[in-house]
């Protein structure tokens, strides 16, 4: 609530190249007077100013039902200096008013961050935003390119009918680009195997000891990154948040891996656990819910304590993917974030076992440019993951109805996508290996197999070469789990059928699992 003595606020706090404690406020207003609203545009238009929080000034944007859906909003330019490579908060007060239902959840209430790019614009917010309510926090994380040309921030309505109000805008840097590392440690990069490269796939829940055979025995793969999922990505029954029936499942799992690792010895494949499925699964906005109470946190340790006890003399595993894809948001009360998180787990396994690898992706998404905000962990022995799937418009092109049609190489989201623009996607994480002398695992990497003529083929001929240049290991995603993803089947989308003969994808996944060499003595 405002206080009658507060001075009106609106404030700019530019860093330029000294270092911030975190929590730096970089803007602030509540609306209450001139100075307040400087810089603002789109009032007297498409926003108004209007009441706010306990009577005071704040800004407010309507679309009368009787006009039909439509977008009203005011904006302001952001200062780049304050904000180019951090995460930072944002956060407002908001109230609304019979705001229809959007047809998609990016639309309806709007408190958005919009950032350009060399590698594209980003619209970050909380989605899902509409009804009526009283005055509520709406709350977001969002990381702002290093490279970034412009930011502004966007309040209104998008898609819908009704009124929304708008005060107490903050917007707080939380973290800021990692420090480059000192010179790389002596003597070679940790990789937690003793093997020239690990070249595979991630597989599928269903895939039993026939598939093994085929992916070990036949295309020669030495490494599948087994994933341990409930339901599907990225919701399942682990979102009811019932631990009871977690550890159930957890154990049955644990149990099917069992009985197949003989298979992976057998056929000289080493595998990683991944945690695909964390306790508590993700909320409506796909966050993880480890970071909203901290009885899913705890859990989360106990979960890695089992594991590590249990696999701890396996020589077929290779390590422990500790999360698939984290993603924080807003941290709940009494939880650590994933730097916390992650260090906490690594010192619960190393306790228990203190051989086998520790995979750590970043957060959000495990995406190479979170690698640009996220410090090594204090724990021996751990590698680093990435996940490269951009640019996303083609190698997700129509999932979820999404635009056909893209070509790769070729003018992808108003940028031109070729080897070289991947090379500089992974950029963040060559230049991680190099600072901190760490292996980089991908963990996933993908294109959807209805990409027009030989795009699919291409982009993943160019991401592996790329992979393979900076001595990586790597899993495709993914082998007999959805077959958009399957490289032993044919282009077209309606057939779910396995090509009779192989496909050029599975034939270059196979080239390249021809090099492979096999464990001897174990994960090493």
């Amino acid at each position: 609530m405002k206080s009658a003595s507060r001075v009106a606020t609106c404030t700019w706090i530019l860093c330029l190249a000294l270092p911030v404690a975190a929590a730096e406020v970089v803007y602030e207003t509540d609306f209450d007077s001139p100075a307040a609203v400087a810089g603002w545009t789109g009032l007297g238009t498409a926003a108004e100013l209007a009441p706010g929080v306990g009577g005071s000034q704040g800004l407010s944007a309507e679309i009368p039902t009787a006009e039909g859906t439509g977008h009203r909003s005011a904006r302001i330019k952001l200062p780049l200096a304050a904000l180019c490579g951090t995460r930072v908060r944002v956060e407002a007060m908001v109230r609304a008013e019979t705001v229809s239902q959007p047809p998609n959840p990016w639309n309806g209430v709007k408190v958005m961050l919009h950032t350009t790019s060399p590698a594209g614009d980003q619209w970050q917010q909380q989605n899902s935003v509409f009804g009526t309510f009283d005055w509520k926090p709406v709350r977001f994380l969002a990381a702002v390119p290093r490279d970034a040309t412009a930011a502004e921030l966007i309040l209104g309505l998008e898609s819908v009918t009704g009124r929304a109000w708008f005060d107490n805008l903050k917007i707080t840097v939380v973290s800021r680009r990692r420090p480059a590392g000192g010179p790389a440690k002596a003597g070679p990069v940790y990789k937690g195997h003793a093997l020239d490269r690990l070249r595979g796939a991630m597989i599928g829940p269903r895939v039993g000891a026939e598939d093994l055979r085929v992916l070990g025995g036949q295309w020669k793969a030495n490494h599948v990154r087994w994933q341990l999922i409930w339901g599907g990505f990225p919701h399942g029954p682990a979102d009811r948040g019932d631990l009871a029936a977690y550890d159930a499942w957890l154990d049955s799992e644990l149990e099917r891996l069992d009985s197949l690792l003989p298979v992976c010895e057998e056929m000289g494949i080493l595998v990683l656990i991944d945690l695909h499925t964390p306790p508590g699964g993700r909320n409506e906005a796909r966050e993880c819910r480890l970071f909203k109470e901290a009885r899913f946190q705890q859990a989360f340790l106990k979960v890695w304590e089992k594991i590590a006890a249990r696999y701890r003399d396996s020589a077929t595993v290779w390590g422990y993917d500790l999360v698939n894809e984290p993603v924080e948001g807003i941290l709940g009360e009494g939880v650590m974030d994933w730097h916390g998180l992650a260090t906490a787990a690594a010192r619960r396994i190393r306790k228990i076992d203190p051989e086998h690898a520790i995979i750590v992706e970043p957060a959000p998404w495990g995406s190479p440019e979170a690698l640009e905000l996220f410090e090594p962990i204090e724990a021996e022995r751990v590698v680093y993951s990435v996940h490269i799937y951009q640019p996303h418009q083609f190698t997700h092109q129509g999932v979820y109805d999404a635009p056909v049609g893209i070509t790769y190489p070729g003018e992808i989201g108003g940028r031109h996508w070729d080897k070289e623009t991947i090379r500089r996607a992974l950029r963040p994480a060559i230049d991680y290996q190099r600072d901190y002398g760490v292996q980089i695992y991908i963990g996933e990497f993908s294109a959807i197999r209805w990409a027009p003529g030989s795009s699919a083929h291409d982009y993943l001929r160019d991401v592996i070469e790329v992979m393979e240049e900076n001595g990586w290991d790597w899993a495709y995603h993914a082998f007999r789990e959805w077959d958009g993803w399957s490289v032993e089947h044919g282009p077209d989308k309606q057939s779910r059928a396995r090509s009779e003969q192989p496909t050029d994808r599975q034939k270059l996944l196979m080239h390249w699992f021809e090099k492979n060499e096999r464990p001897q003595d174990g994960a090493g």
